[in-house]
């Protein structure tokens, strides 16, 4: 169960085999089991059966932890309402902390200071990331268009 402004780790360690396997196992369950209206049947072991109707995101987003469990690799999840500092932004971001600092000083990121530590809303932080990579994807594309009218 969440509780807003709280975080908890799932597990400490990366997954084991077992793990693993039980993720690959699940994964593909929801896979075959999905219909075309969400809906997924799911038998127990005493013979009793669950009708659960998942939303398409929802059944997606749950296939790749499963995947990403199933080859061994970790899952963080960070609440939206989470309070970010700034190293833990910079590390999703995949950028220094200097860097984002000049961002934050900037106002490219919205954030507010607690004493004299900036603190950023991850809902923000992901906002920023989603429209920094969609122009990194327009500039990209851009320019392959433009590379090919060189030929």
């Amino acid at each position: 169960m969440t509780v807003p402004g709280r975080t908890y780790e799932i597990g400490s360690h990366l997954p084991t085999e077992e793990m693993s396997a039980s993720a690959r196992l699940l994964g593909k369950v929801i896979r075959s089991q999905m219909n075309e209206d969400n809906v997924v049947r799911v038998k127990f072991q005493n013979g009793s059966e669950q009708v659960l109707e998942i939303d398409a995101k929802l059944a997606k987003l749950l296939v790749e932890v499963m995947e990403l469990l199933e080859e061994g690799e970790g899952v963080t999840f960070v609440p939206i309402s989470k309070r970010l500092t700034t190293q833990q932004a910079a590390d999703i971001l995949n950028v220094s902390r200097p860097y984002l600092v000049k961002v934050l000083d900037r106002g490219d990121l919205p954030f507010h200071k607690i004493g004299r530590h900036r603190r950023i809303l991850a809902r923000d932080l992901f906002e920023y990331k989603r429209l920094r990579e969609s122009k990194r994807s327009a500039t990209l594309k851009t320019l392959i268009e433009s590379d090919g009218d060189l030929y």
